[in-house]
């Protein structure tokens, strides 16, 4: 099998802090791949800028260490780095003053797509979209991309959106989340609306429960400060898990189109119910020998920030009232894992007695690090001696079913960058989709933090806090072992 790339006309990428953190990891390794797999025309350009006074030149060695560092393996032919390093130029530029952007207007081509990738702090974006106004840059080929946070409450997401909303269209404004972008969250709704055996189950007459878990191994190292505002609430379940929910949860769309797609998804965050106190875990995890704890990372000493959190959270609608959906995400866990368990009801009835024991169908949607898909069914174990039953995975996990061509398969940002010059925004946020999820956050966080509840401490290398599992435990559940 080998899958197929559609080049792309020729187009303008300008990315604003193209000599960051982000730029060097992640857009530019994406922008090569994309590159070595012929997906650029000829023509194609481009443009990083930034502060730092360099030139094309100076940009070009810049790009080519941090390829040599972050292109994570993927190989490419002898000489493709210095072809791609013809495409690339660099501007000195001011994000807020006047120094740089006659330069970059004098850059950009007529009559093709025009990509603004605003990989900054979100303070700049309202100044920098005006600045691609008033230098007359921005027409009706022109797209922007922000990064998140979309704001840190509903107030400031609304007023980041007015910001950008006075410049661009919202059809011209590309919001990413790179967890949209794996090919493991697409294959959500490719399972669910494109196999007859799973979407008539898909209710809460045949699922039990829902866990979503994204648990890393890391600390907050460096982004201390950074994390320290936000918490894994703000930093993890208003998006991400906020947007693997929307999307296993969500009503069949009449096409798979962005509004209709992004429609659905809306009416799930619309949808969620209130949460209340006894379904909440928040905690921070403690330093473990020379490993240090959450609190050696951020400047106070006594941080109410939760470095874990788990939810448990109701939709109010027909599909799935009464099924919860339990929630968690964490740093400093046993195991790198992030899935999405949907847990099916037990047979009404077992024909095998009560010593076969109670078995639930199980379909396992594995992110990372193993991207791939499991459906545990229930079979008879194979020997003498009665009917005894036991669970077994039918496992696809991509590498082994699709074989070598799967390895190959773009990363979350080489697809939705792309995306963005193809002007396809299906795996992108609405502005109204944001400020939904704020709504819906803003009451939770504003509880704790009236009612001063402290994050529950929990051992670096563990599955979290003990009260955690209690809040499975008690409705008679236990989360899935977090394991890589």
């Amino acid at each position: 099998m080998v899958s197929r790339v559609i080049p792309v006309d020729p187009f303008d990428l300008v990315i604003f802090g193209g000599t960051g953190d982000l730029a060097r990891r992640k857009i530019l390794p994406a922008l090569f791949r994309r590159f070595c797999a012929g997906q650029m025309q000829e023509g194609t350009r481009i443009i990083g800028a930034a502060r730092a006074e360099m030139d094309d030149v100076d940009y070009r060695a810049f790009v080519a260490e941090a390829l040599i560092e972050f292109n994570d393996g993927h190989g490419c032919e002898e000489g493709t780095i210095a072809a791609f390093q013809r495409i690339l130029s660099y501007v000195t530029l001011d994000a807020l003053g006047e120094n740089g952007w006659a330069d970059l207007a004098a850059k950009m081509h007529d009559g093709r797509v025009r990509a603004f990738y605003f990989s900054v702090g979100p303070s700049l974006f309202g100044a920098l979209a005006e600045k691609l106004h008033e230098h007359g840059m921005a027409d009706s080929d022109t797209r922007i991309v922000v990064e998140k946070p979309f704001g840190r409450d509903l107030s400031t997401a609304k007023a980041l959106n007015r910001a950008l909303a006075d410049h661009f269209d919202e059809g011209q404004i590309y919001r990413i989340d790179h967890y949209l972008g794996k090919e493991t969250v697409q294959n959500l709704m490719a399972i669910r609306f494109g196999n007859m055996l799973f979407e008539p189950l898909w209710n809460s007459q045949y699922v039990d429960h829902i866990q979503i878990t994204v648990a890393e191994t890391v600390g907050v190292g460096g982004r201390g400060e950074y994390y320290d505002r936000s918490g894994a609430m703000r930093d993890m379940v208003q998006n991400h898990l906020m947007q693997l929910l929307c999307l296993i949860a969500m009503e069949p769309p009449a096409k798979f189109e962005p509004d209709s797609v992004r429609d659905e998804k809306l009416k799930v965050i619309r949808a969620l119910d209130e949460v209340l106190p006894d379904q909440i875990v928040r905690g921070q995890y403690l330093a473990e020998g020379d490993k240090p704890g959450y609190l050696d990372h951020v400047e106070t000493t006594d941080s109410t920030t939760e470095s874990f959190i788990a939810l448990k959270v109701h939709i109010s609608n027909w599909r799935w009232a009464g099924t919860p959906f339990y929630l968690r995400t964490g740093k400093r866990l046993k195991a790198r894992s992030s899935e999405i368990a949907v847990v099916f009801k037990a047979t009404p009835h077992s024909i095998f007695g009560p010593e076969a024991g109670r078995h639930r169908n199980i379909l396992t949607i594995r992110l990372q690090p193993n991207e791939g898909i499991d459906l545990d069914v229930t079979i008879k174990e194979p020997g003498p001696g009665g009917m005894r039953l036991i669970d077994v995975p039918l496992d696809m996990t991509f590498t082994e079913a699709l074989g070598p061509d799967a390895e190959d398969v773009a990363d979350a940002y080489e697809r939705l960058i792309m995306d963005v010059v193809r002007g396809n925004q299906t795996l992108f946020m609405r502005g109204d989709e944001v400020e939904a999820a704020w709504a819906w956050t803003d009451p939770i966080i504003a509880g704790w933090e009236t009612r001063g509840d402290d994050p529950i401490a929990y051992e670096s290398g563990s599955s979290g806090p003990e009260e955690a599992l209690a809040l499975m435990h008690r409705d008679g559940r236990k989360w899935r072992e977090v394991r890589a």
